[in-house]
């Protein structure tokens, strides 16, 4: 039911219960009124009556009274029927009187035993009675003493007069007054209901069409034109508005479309875009935070902490696994996990396109096909894998881990967000790894691959540091190629670098992942083994020896050379109580075997420190 409707229906049924109000308490006076005036008449009637039979008594004629009682009932049209009935005491000492005078009814009876006046209403369609009996009582003053003639009390009853009124014409009337007054009040409501409709139906008007404006505001259209015909406030308001959703249209009507900009569709579903724009602008608020933070952290590791926490805690993942892919090397590496094993074959780490996610360059979901990917050993769980792709040679995949189909599909109504702080990260990523690159290059060499002395100066604090705390020990190794002075002089720099180059081959593939080799400046080199016993170090630099010297080189003309090189051995903590002092302690016994032959492998003692002859 429309407002207005609703309106006129309250008008209307508030006038009507006023009018029906107003005729109930017209019919009820008009009612107390009636018989307020029948019983004056018959108070009137009654004293009348008491009157002429006192008369008649004191005249000595109430053999006559009958005649006088027919008068008073027929002179007065309104009284249908009356008659007198004596009480007991009365009927004793004169008899019963004429068989009119006897009681006829309990009215009477009451009447007489209580000495109080009793009237009642007797209706039917066709008339209205009122049946009045009022007691006669004894009296002394104000009138003629009673006492005189009968033998009685003060105050008893002597009889009573009982009358019949129709009052069938005040009932009539009464009706009739009812229903003029009705027909008044329906004439006042239908009159005010066409008033109210006329004045209210252009304010009904202007609600509906304000109603239809808004509504199509809440979807984001502020181009609805409101129209009135009322004037004065209401055309005012009207216009404000107007002016108030052309300024919204400018400002918010393309809102979803530039926020699009920043985040892709799809990543907040409403129907409401203003709410979609609230909640799109408090994710480019979340999203500018993480970007800041992340740009002052010093490596991609710490970023990919940060996408972990984020992870965690605002979207409330119980299960995940993050990877980084080397898309060169085809390697997979896990950077972070939640708890327990990863659901990914062992082999995908060392071929990374078996990944399906990575591979196509789109998520997979579980629920999508039965076992999707291959490659999941994940029975009795959904997943959800995220690629993200950083550069040519670096990738992201995100596996997330679910028992219930509920959290799968509450997980795949954020993948978008999810995307959209990797997207943020990206940039971050990129240069965390190109610095990492970069640096990289300033702690390396470009013509062996090995660190260089500056690695070697920035780090060597740290290492011993940690070596003290692990309780490590480090064996160091200084290598000199013999006579490589005449290398460069006789044949030129260019047979020189290759030599230097095969010095690196050799170290690489002479030494283990958790050993160090570093090209200490020229032909000098310096290898750290970590935690060696004393015949591994001595294999390792017999290989190193035995390895280098089986090289030949190419001096052009068809000529080639070989050569050899002497090695220096120390420990840490042995020998020195900083690696700085070892890698002096091998550069002195590498000394002694260059004066005592070369082509040889020395381990330092320490009274070649004490004798300067081999210092």
């Amino acid at each position: 039911m429309q407002t207005k409707s609703k309106l006129l229906l309250f008008v209307a049924l508030m006038l009507f219960g006023l009018g029906l109000a107003t005729i109930v308490n017209v019919s009820l006076n008009f009612r107390e009124y009636s018989i307020k005036d029948a019983t004056q008449r018959a108070t009137m009637a009654a004293a009348i009556v008491k009157d002429g039979l006192t008369a008649h008594m004191v005249n000595g004629i109430m053999d006559k009274r009958s005649y006088f009682l027919n008068q008073i009932s027929s002179n007065n049209d309104k009284i249908k029927n009356l008659w007198i009935v004596r009480s007991d005491k009365v009927i004793k000492q004169y008899g019963k009187g004429f068989n009119s005078e006897t009681v006829r009814d309990a009215i009477d009876e009451e009447v007489l035993k209580t000495g109080k006046t009793v009237q009642k209403i007797s209706e039917s369609t066709e008339n209205s009675m009122l049946r009045i009996t009022i007691p006669y009582k004894a009296t002394v003053a104000n009138g003629p003493n009673c006492l005189s003639c009968h033998n009685v009390q003060r105050g008893d009853t002597l009889g009573a007069i009982s009358m019949e009124f129709d009052i069938t014409d005040m009932r009539n009337a009464g009706m009739f007054t009812i229903l003029k007054i009705l027909g008044i009040n329906l004439l006042f409501i239908v009159i005010v209901l066409l008033l109210i409709n006329h004045y209210v139906t252009p304010y009904m008007e202007l609600f509906s069409n304000m109603q239809k404006g808004i509504r199509k505001a809440y979807k984001g259209d502020f181009s609805y034109e409101f129209t009135t015909k009322v004037k004065g406030d209401a055309k005012n308001i009207v216009d404000q508005l107007n002016t108030l959703f052309r300024k919204m249209q400018e400002t918010f009507g393309d809102i979803k479309y530039n926020l699009a900009t920043f985040i892709p569709q799809g990543c907040v579903s409403s129907s409401d875009p203003l709410h979609e724009a609230k909640t799109i602008i408090g994710e480019l608020s979340d999203i500018y935070k993480f970007k800041k933070t992340i740009e002052h952290d010093l490596t991609k590791e710490i970023v990919y902490q940060r996408i972990v926490d984020v992870l965690s805690n605002k979207y409330e993942l119980s299960h995940f696994a993050f990877y980084e892919i080397d898309t060169l090397k085809a390697t997979r590496k896990l950077i972070y996990i939640s708890n327990g094993k990863s659901v990914c074959n062992d082999k995908v780490d060392e071929e990374a396109s078996l990944c399906r996610a990575h591979r196509t360059n789109t998520a997979v979901i579980s629920s999508e096909f039965v076992n999707l990917c291959r490659e999941c050993s994940c029975e009795g769980l959904e997943y959800i894998c995220i690629p993200f792709t950083i550069n040519d040679e670096n990738s992201l995949v995100i596996s997330i881990t679910t028992k219930e189909k509920n959290e799968l599909n509450r997980v795949n109504s954020f993948i978008k967000s999810i995307e959209n702080y990797l997207e943020a990260a990206k940039p971050v990523i990129e240069s965390k790894i190109l610095m990492s690159k970069l640096r990289d290059t300033s702690l390396r060499d470009a013509m062996t691959g090995l660190y260089n002395r500056r690695f070697l100066e920035e780090f060597i604090d740290t290492f011993a540091n940690q070596a003290k705390r692990d309780n490590t020990t480090y064996s160091v190794l200084m290598l000199d190629v013999d006579f490589f002075k005449k290398v460069n002089d006789t044949y030129g720099h260019d047979v020189g670098d290759k030599v230097i180059a095969k010095i690196g081959e050799v170290l690489r593939s002479s030494i283990r992942e958790s050993d160090l080799a570093i090209r200490y400046g020229g032909e000098e080199f310096v290898v750290l083994l970590h935690n060696a016993t004393d015949e591994g170090t001595k294999m390792i630099a017999s290989k190193i020896h035995s390895e280098f010297s089986k090289l030949v080189f190419d001096v052009g003309n068809g000529k080639t050379i070989q050569k050899t090189m002497s090695i220096g051995i120390s420990k840490f903590p042995k020998d020195g109580d900083t690696i700085w002092k070892c890698i002096k302690y091998a550069d002195t016994a590498l000394y002694v075997a260059k004066t005592t032959g070369r082509n040889k492998i020395v381990e330092y003692k320490p009274e070649m420190s004490e004798d300067e002859h081999l210092r």
